[in-house]
C-alpha cells in the first residue's frame, strides 16, 4: 500500500509521526512519503520531501508575502500525487493547505482522508463543502466534532481519540527526576518555576514571550523557564527576550510543564498538553494586540472558547487572555491565584480530570491505523 502524508507544523509532525509507527505496525511493507518533520522521519526510516519549516506561515500578511513558495509546495506535493499515485492521501490538519490538495487528489481519483480534522467548527465553516466532496473520511481527535459534521450532513467522521493523551503518558511514564532534569537543561537556581510556552511560529514568541517575561518577573520567588520549539534557534528567543540570563529548555516541555507551579501557555495544542501534564495555567494569545482584530474574531469565530482544555470540557477551565486583553497586568491577575493553594487553582485541576474523561481510552494512533487499514481492503 502507498500511503502520501501531509503535516505542515509542529504537533502535526508528532501526531503524525505516531501515526506512521501504528501504520508500519499494520502493515510494514507500506510504502509511506510525507512532507512532515524531524519525528516523522525517525518514524518513516527516511527523509520528507519536503520539511514543514517550508510550509509553515501564518497570518495574512505572512502567507501573502511567501505565496511563491507556497504555490512551488503545492506544485510538488501535486506533482507527486499525479507521478506516484499512492493508495491514500492522509491529510493532517493544515487545512489551508491541504484542503487545496484534497480538491486535486479528488480530481485525479486519488483517495484522501483526514487524520485530525480542521477546526471548522471555530471558523470558516464554507470548507465543509469541500469536505464533503473531496474528503472520504475524517480520523476526529476531538470528541465534540463527529456531531458538528453529523449536523452538517457529513456522516464519515469517526472520534479515535486524542493523540496528546498517549503522548503525554508516555513523556510522564519516562521523565528524569528533577534533580537530573535541571542538570542536563543547565538549571542551577533552586527557586520554583514558571514555565514559559510562547508558542512554536516566530510570530508567537514575538508577540507572546515578552509580555510573559514582563509578568513571570513580578515574582520574584520564581524563577521562568523557557520552553522553546525544535525548529526555533535559541538566538531568536534571546533577541526577543532582551534578557541575557533567559533560561531556555530545548526537547523537555513538558518535563519542564511537571516541574513547575504554573504555566503562560500561548493558544494551541500545548494548552491541552498542559492540562493533561495536570499544571495549572494562563492562556495567553497576543498577536497584534488591537481590539478591533478581537472584534473581527469574536464576530468569524463560532465558538465560545479557543483554548482546547475549554472547548472539550464546554466550561471555562483555564483563563483565556487574548489579543488586546492579553497584558501584563490580565497576566498577573490570572497567574497569581495559580501560584498558591487557592479556590481557582483546585478549579482548573478539577477541569483538567474532566477533560480526561471526555478523551476516552483509544490509542488514536493505533486506532486510526487500523481503520485506514480496513478502508483498503
Amino acid at each position: 500500500m502507498k500511503i502520501m502524508i501531509i503535516a505542515g507544523e509542529a504537533s502535526g509532525d508528532l501526531h503524525a509521526s505516531y501515526l506512521i509507527k501504528s501504520l508500519l505496525k499494520e502493515k510494514g511493507d507500506a510504502e509511506i512519503r510525507f512532507f512532515g518533520g524531524d519525528l516523522m522521519e525517525a518514524a518513516a526510516g527516511h527523509a520528507p520531501d519536503l520539511h514543514y519549516r517550508e510550509l509553515n506561515v501564518m497570518g495574512f500578511v505572512e502567507v501573502a508575502r511567501h505565496l511563491p513558495a507556497i504555490m512551488r509546495n503545492l506544485k510538488l506535493a501535486k506533482d507527486i500525487l499525479r507521478r506516484w499515485r499512492p493508495d491514500l492521501l492522509i491529510l493532517v490538519d493544515f487545512p489551508g493547505f491541504n484542503l487545496r490538495l484534497a480538491k486535486y487528489a479528488h480530481k485525479i481519483g486519488v483517495r484522501c482522508e483526514y487524520y485530525i480534522s480542521p477546526k471548522i467548527w471555530a471558523w470558516k465553516e464554507w470548507r465543509i463543502r469541500t469536505i464533503r466532496k473531496c474528503i472520504s473520511r475524517i480520523y476526529s481527535i476531538l470528541p465534540f466534532e463527529p456531531d458538528f459534521y453529523k449536523a452538517r450532513g457529513y456522516k464519515d467522521d469517526i472520534y479515535v481519540g486524542n493523540p496528546s493523551v498517549q503522548e503525554i503518558e508516555h513523556i510522564m511514564n519516562h521523565i528524569s527526576p528533577l534533580r537530573h532534569f535541571k542538570e542536563r537543561q543547565g538549571i542551577t537556581d533552586d527557586r520554583p518555576i514558571i514555565a514559559l510556552l510562547p508558542g512554536s511560529r516566530r510570530s508567537e514568541i514575538k508577540a507572546n514571550l515578552p509580555l510573559m517575561i514582563a509578568a513571570a518577573r513580578r515574582y520574584p520567588e520564581f524563577q521562568y523557564v523557557v520552553a522553546a520549539a525544535s525548529a526555533i534557534p535559541e538566538v531568536y528567543y534571546r533577541e526577543v527576550a532582551q534578557d541575557p540570563g533567559l533560561k531556555v529548555v530545548f526537547g523537555g516541555a513538558m518535563t519542564l510543564v511537571k516541574y513547575s507551579q504554573a504555566a503562560l501557555v500561548t493558544s494551541g495544542t500545548a494548552t491541552l498538553e498542559t492540562a493533561l501534564v495536570g499544571t495549572p495555567q494562563v492562556v495567553c494569545y497576543r498577536a497584534n494586540g488591537k481590539r478591533w482584530t478581537y472584534n473581527i474574531m469574536e464576530k468569524l469565530l463560532h465558538v465560545k472558547y479557543v483554548s482546547l482544555p475549554n472547548l472539550i470540557v464546554g466550561n471555562r477551565v483555564v483563563p483565556e487572555l487574548l489579543l488586546h486583553n492579553c497584558t501584563t497586568e490580565n497576566i498577573v491577575r490570572e497567574l497569581s491565584p495559580l501560584l498558591q493553594s487557592s479556590p481557582k487553582r483546585e478549579w482548573q485541576i478539577n477541569g483538567y480530570k474532566m477533560m480526561r474523561r471526555k478523551l476516552g481510552t483509544s490509542v488514536a494512533a493505533d486506532y486510526a491505523a487500523e481503520l485506514i487499514m480496513e478502508s483498503d481492503k
